[in-house]
């Protein structure tokens, strides 16, 4: 006679990550790699672009540091551009297998291309669009906060390198390369990609969202601009975490940076000039600007897999 069989329960065999293994929280592994990004980053930039300098024959004047780089402004994009694949980019994919488990660092970073990618890639590029007005009036209110003098003349500087930049001829394909694409890549995997991810296992989506952008607008070191780079930063999150890609979000940063880039060459009394009260877009435009965000933002989370 046979014996009843017993039931067995199958139980999937949990794979937990390094920093899981170790008692160490995501997002303070993601904080020391920002730490150590901006530095390393910073380092390898300036060394390249020292290099690059002595190779073409250049001379860097120490007492007028400022006037050097300004002299030589293509090749410190060039080593800025050096600095972000190196770290921002490829050694943020050696850093992601501390976090992972079970699942792979491209999963992990949400590189993979879904069914969801193209209609978010639209709805992202109209959403970056249109939500440029209320980006002028968050920068003109950041503007009207006290700014310690170095901050804020270290900001006028970079503005007017990069406003000689632009006014270059023939510089735009370049400028694209350095200014759009390449930091659209890099700061979306290093961000979107790796930061935002970690703080989502720690402290889940939406405090995540807002923290991950608040650390973006931080990182550029631009006081007088954190308003509005923050904002894009949220924004920038809100779509991958929607999407379940970094896609959108490498769209929207391009278009973003890329548009700058176009205006600030052809038109650099546009881009450049000091926003006041009176060079504000009318208030209507602001209206505009915040209902769209709005109705884009809700189809969205219409369109989300991750809330159904």
């Amino acid at each position: 006679m046979n014996q009843p069989s017993e039931d067995f329960t199958f139980t999937p065999t949990v794979i937990h990550s390094w920093a899981e293994r170790n008692g160490f929280a995501h997002w303070v592994i993601a904080l020391i790699w920002l730490v150590v990004v901006l530095i390393l980053f910073q380092i390898v930039a300036g060394i390249v672009f020292i290099g690059l300098v002595m190779v073409t024959g250049g001379n860097i004047d120490p007492a007028n540091a400022m006037g050097s780089l300004t002299q030589h402004i293509d090749l410190l994009f060039i080593g800025n551009s050096v600095g972000q694949i190196l770290f921002l980019g490829l050694a943020t994919f050696v850093i992601v297998r501390l976090h992972t488990g079970g699942e792979s660092k491209r999963a992990f970073l949400r590189i993979q291309w879904n069914n969801q990618v193209v209609q978010y890639l639209l709805l992202g590029a109209l959403l970056i669009i249109v939500i440029q007005p209320l980006i002028i009036y968050l920068g003109y209110l950041n503007s009207l906060l006290p700014i310690p003098d170095a901050f804020s003349d270290l900001q006028v500087s970079q503005y007017e390198m990069i406003e000689d930049f632009l006014n270059t001829d023939g510089i735009v394909w370049f400028g694209l390369l350095n200014i759009a694409l390449i930091p659209a890549i890099c700061e979306e995997i290093l961000f979107r990609g790796y930061v935002f991810r970690a703080f989502e296992k720690s402290w889940g989506a939406i405090v995540a969202v807002c923290v991950s952008g608040l650390i973006f607008g931080l990182f550029h070191i631009q006081l007088g601009n954190v308003f509005p780079l923050a904002t894009l930063g949220i924004i920038l999150a809100l779509m991958t975490w929607l999407s379940g890609t970094i896609w959108p979000a490498i769209i929207a940063h391009f278009i973003n940076n890329g548009a700058a880039v176009l205006v600030g060459s052809q038109f650099p009394e546009l881009l450049f000039e000091e926003v006041t009260y009176e060079t504000l877009p009318p208030f209507w435009v602001l209206g505009l600007s915040i209902f769209f965000t709005v109705l884009i933002i809700y189809w969205m989370f219409q369109k989300s897999v991750q809330l159904k």
